[in-house]
């Protein structure tokens, strides 16, 4: 007996559907929905990533913690540990300050104006749950090594130093959070201080990829479209790298952030071509200086100098900039 036309229909386009990659979030509002639930729904009994504390959803995205369940304590802010928080692995500062538009307003500014920033903030390759104090405090902070700062949230294994502006995560995501910065960076061709590379090449080395890892990274590839090459083992992180910037190219961008039109406009009284003078280098303070906007940019002396191409080189070398830099 022949198979009735709807029937086979129905059956050949749930066969297709099947191959199908969801439509990618295209802004951080969708990507909070997406990443509850497409990738994070059967977490929440198992624990948000710097605390291992358990939840129960509420609302679009968000959910009530647990704190008893993972001996969780108050630090500063009961209202922000009651509940869980997406949080971004790699800062909102780190996704924009590169950028034109955070120069020219910030992060409001770069969301209404920015679509290669809302496509970084809304990829849930860089996003995870997280206790809202912790996410609150961890604020744009840069990850480190924190072993003499105490503990702050009872059983809870992450810990922030304020004063060193540094977040050091509990050893079991330790890996995870390498992972993610090293694709984010590559991806969306940010650089990364040569520390910060050193610090998750160790982590990367010492805390290898978990089944849940591995399953995040399939689920978010079929949302995304793409996945993360240093989950999968396709790919490995080299000090000093220059990142591919393909999430740029694939977004109609140039690959690499520091274009002339993604960078602060100078003054016209000192309007530098970038062809026509390098980034300077001091080897001795490690502090670098543009050509334009950089009082101390003819003070270096030649024996601690050292050109680059762009500041994005002389961050990837460890160099940060100078602060009277305009």
């Amino acid at each position: 007996m022949a198979t009735p036309l709807p029937r086979l229909f129905a059956a050949l386009f749930a066969t297709l559907a099947a191959f199908v990659v969801d439509a990618a979030p295209a802004t951080f509002e969708q990507a909070k929905v997406a990443l509850r639930e497409q990738v994070y729904y059967d977490r929440n009994t198992i624990g948000d990533t710097y605390c291992g504390c358990p939840w129960r959803w509420a609302g679009r995205s968000g959910g009530r913690v647990d704190l008893q369940a993972c001996g969780y304590e108050v630090r500063a802010q009961p209202v922000r540990a009651a509940r869980t928080e997406i949080e971004h692995l790699v800062s909102a500062w780190t996704l924009g300050h590169q950028r034109q538009c955070w120069q020219n307003g910030g992060r409001k500014n770069c969301v209404a104006t920015d679509p290669v920033f809302r496509a970084m903030e809304a990829d849930l390759h860089g996003l995870t749950v997280a206790v809202g104090e912790v996410n609150a405090d961890r604020s744009n902070f840069n990850f480190g090594q924190l072993s003499s700062t105490p503990y702050q949230y009872g059983a809870c294994r992450t810990r922030v130093d304020f004063k060193q502006r540094t977040a050091e995560p509990r050893d079991e995501v330790k890996g995870f959070v390498a992972r993610v910065q090293f694709f984010m960076h590559d991806w969306y061709g940010l650089s990364m201080s040569r520390q910060q590379q050193q610090l998750f090449s160790a982590w990367d080395r010492m805390y290898p990829v978990s089944d849940w890892e591995r399953e995040r990274n399939r689920r978010i590839a079929k949302v995304m479209g793409y996945s993360n090459p240093y989950v999968e083992g396709g790919r490995s992180w080299t000090i000093g790298q220059r990142p591919s910037g393909e999430g740029l190219a694939r977004l109609g961008e140039a690959k690499h952030p520091f274009r002339e039109d993604s960078r602060p406009v100078p003054p016209p009284t000192q309007v530098v071509r970038a062809d026509a003078a390098p980034v300077i280098g001091n080897r001795n303070s490690g502090i670098y200086h543009l050509p334009a906007g950089c009082p101390s940019y003819e003070q270096v002396s030649p024996r601690n100098r050292i050109e680059f191409k762009s500041a994005a080189d002389a961050e990837a070398a460890g160099m940060r900039k100078a602060g009277n830099c305009r």
